[in-house]
């Protein structure tokens, strides 16, 4: 399986400032001799993640809402299942970690809405057949084997989260092999951990259980796109009007909203530097310009689809399970792995519309 080419060496590209990395929650990988069992018993093991039928989450106690009680509920594997057809149907949930988020019922919602049905938000027999159908045959999960590659990195160990510490690393790479493993299947760190308990993420040969995630190009050109402000989603669309691609995104907060009406995009810059220049922002206690270097965990992450509004864009982001849950300096936040496969079929010219 080969890695996402935003994982080889990092170009050098220029572009306006946008909001920089709210936070760090990176972790040590687990450094352990016991081998993962690709194939082992337990709640989230190859059959369970391929077979178990979806239960929903217990109804919330007296007095407590139910997101209080679903924040305290395990991955559940028909939920991984779940996810891992909506991004092959291309209706991302965003970062896999198997929960009952809001991210998942609003990519639910959007492939209820795009097939005609009923629009809940709700997993159902109904939805897991239409989306086994949309998504095509195969393995929700495959195996993946970590090769000497994957160990060497370079990795930074601590990402800094101060901008100025960001501004002297000498890249903005990831902090270990997990937080890049987790990158690669699209998937919370958490999640690939509890699919591999036990693993050595330091072995060559160490087998890991993985999503089988679709890495293809988008099926056409993308013509215009949707930032929907309230829903907190980027819907792009072919030249026949057909939605193609559905993602969560973190949209700009009341103090630095994200612009209203109708902008194009003039071009597409990947592996970019991020510039903080204090001068042109309306953010920020910085005092002077700082330059980034380019990586997965750079501010704007690994694509910068820029606006011709100065200073926003739809870009990627270092914290991918954060897309969809806070707010952004007036810019479009999407997970790495969504803005790369957006930016591949985004010509300058297309239309954005923020609605």
């Amino acid at each position: 399986m080969n890695r996402p080419a935003y994982l080889a060496a990092f170009a050098v590209l220029a572009l306006g400032a946008c909001s920089p990395k709210e936070e760090n929650t990176a972790a040590p990988a687990a450094q352990t001799a016991e081998a993962a069992q690709v194939g082992q018993t337990g709640p989230l093991s190859r059959d369970a993640i391929e077979n178990t039928a979806y239960a929903p989450p217990p109804a919330a106690q007296e007095g407590q809402p139910a997101a209080a009680n679903a924040a305290h509920q395990p991955p559940q594997p028909a939920l991984i299942r779940a996810q891992v057809l909506l991004e092959r149907a291309r209706f991302s949930p965003g970062a896999i970690d198997g929960l009952a988020g809001s991210n998942m019922r609003q990519a639910i919602s959007a492939f209820q809405e795009a097939n005609g049905m009923t629009v809940n938000g709700e997993l159902n027999a109904d939805v897991m057949g239409r989306l086994r159908a949309a998504a095509g045959p195969g393995a929700v999960t495959t195996t993946y084997t970590i090769t000497q590659q994957d160990i060497a990195g370079p990795y930074l160990g601590v990402v800094p989260t101060e901008l100025e510490a960001q501004g002297q690393a000498a890249h903005m790479g990831y902090a270990n092999i997990v937080e890049a493993l987790a990158e690669r299947f699209h998937v919370t760190e958490a999640l690939l951990r509890a699919m591999n308990p036990g693993a050595d993420f330091n072995r060559v040969g160490q087998g890991l259980l993985v999503p089988a995630v679709n890495t293809a190009p988008l099926p056409a050109d993308v013509d215009h796109i949707d930032v929907d402000k309230s829903e907190g989603s980027v819907k792009a669309f072919d030249a026949d009007g057909k939605l193609i691609a559905y993602f969560p995104a973190t949209i700009g907060s009341g103090d630095n909203p994200t612009p209203t009406g109708t902008v194009k995009v003039n071009g597409v810059a990947r592996n970019p530097d991020y510039t903080y220049d204090p001068s042109k922002l309306s953010y920020g206690d910085g005092k002077k310009k700082v330059v980034v270097k380019p990586g997965p965990n750079n501010p704007v992450g690994v694509v910068w689809i820029d606006l011709n509004k100065p200073s926003y864009g739809i870009h990627g982001t270092p914290d991918p399970h954060l897309v969809g849950k806070t707010a952004s300096h007036g810019c479009v936040r999407l997970t790495n792995w969504d803005a790369w496969m957006l930016a591949d079929k985004v010509k300058p010219g297309v239309t954005v519309r923020f609605i």
